[in-house]
């Protein structure tokens, strides 16, 4: 019981928002508009979203891979990367990113740690360009001057924290070092956490490998190219009047509402941050939901086929990936000083 309440504080804060939008949408949604939306919408341009759909997260693995310094085959990082997005929609706390990290370590032959801090660098630079793209629809969207200071100020901390990153990989020896003169006292933490740090420094590294870097942003930028087509055609399945810089700030918001505390998904919060941000353009809920759960559904597809591959191929599971990522952030906190 103890267990339960102490995990309780950290998806239930989440589980609450998700349910309170739930419930908003509920409330504000015609169910009859929205399905003679979804029965109406050009499904000649819905399938070819679906495709770029799939496009894009080969790209994404692209991405990852150029990150990784090209060291992992980049089938292993593809199947990773549809495992991690595939976790990410199915458990809590977000273990997909720790599950792709976990994942592929065990077919690369680089360590967790490595492999950890090309993910955040990946997920901090997402935030970058979905702040940009908040930024850049605001002077044609009526009534959404507060998402400009949400972009201003999101962008200022991720700028903030490449910097950090950046100056942490140029004096990773300095940091090393402060940190086993402050865990001198604690073994157990200096032999972990040194080992540990080695690792994630050595992840930080691409950041200071200029070329790498632009190889990287290059990359990024096409992800998001195709990402901006496709959410695109999804909107003007449903709105023909639709403009291509609605999808600036959709896609900015669907990031934005992906990255608040929420159930596994971000069920709730990615449907509510859509549906909003076309309602400011078009005034219609029930429309703007439809358009989200289509979304939605895309990110279950690509994730669910190209993860679902990866999965079977190393006779994997759902829950027992689970069970081996418990057990690892058991044995983590076994092995830190009490």
């Amino acid at each position: 019981m103890s267990k339960f309440l102490k995990d309780s504080k950290r998806w239930l804060p989440g589980a609450l928002i998700s349910i309170a939008l739930i419930a908003a949408i509920l409330y504000f949604v015609d169910f009859g508009t929205m399905w003679n939306a979804i029965r109406t919408a050009n499904y000649t341009l819905l399938a070819g979203s679906v495709i770029l759909s799939f496009l894009w997260m080969i790209v994404r693995a692209k991405v990852w891979q150029t990150l990784l310094r090209d060291k992992p085959k980049y089938m292993d990082v593809l199947y990773s990367a549809g495992e991690g997005y595939l976790l990410n929609n199915f458990l809590p706390f977000r273990l997909g990113e720790l599950g792709r990290a976990f994942l592929l370590s065990r077919k690369s032959g680089m360590t967790f740690s490595e492999i950890l801090p090309t993910i955040i660098i990946e997920r901090v630079v997402d935030l970058a360009f979905s702040a940009a793209f908040l930024i850049a629809a605001l002077p044609f969207v009526v009534g959404a001057e507060g998402s400009g200071q949400i972009g201003y100020i999101v962008g200022g901390v991720v700028i903030f924290g490449l910097i950090m990153m950046y100056v942490l990989a140029r004096n990773n020896k300095w940091a090393l070092d402060l940190f086993h003169k402050l865990s001198v006292r604690w073994p157990s933490l200096q032999k972990f956490g040194g080992s540990f740090l080695e690792s994630f420094f050595q992840g930080l590294g691409v950041l200071t490998d200029g070329w790498l870097f632009l190889r990287f942003l290059f990359w990024m930028t096409l992800d998001w190219a195709i990402a901006l087509v496709s959410y695109y055609l999804i909107i003007l399945a449903f709105f023909p009047q639709a403009q291509p810089v609605w999808t600036l700030f959709v896609l900015g918001a669907a990031a934005f509402g992906g990255a608040i505390p929420a159930l596994p998904g971000g069920v709730g919060t990615f449907e509510g941050a859509v549906s909003a941000a076309l309602v400011l353009f078009t005034g219609d809920q029930s429309t703007s939901l439809a358009v989200a759960l289509t979304a939605r559904l895309y990110n279950y597809i690509n994730s669910g086929v190209i993860g679902g591959i990866g999965l079977m191929r190393e006779g994997q599971t759902l829950s027992g990936v689970y069970r081996q990522l418990m057990n690892l952030r058991n044995n983590e906190k076994a092995e830190e000083p009490k």
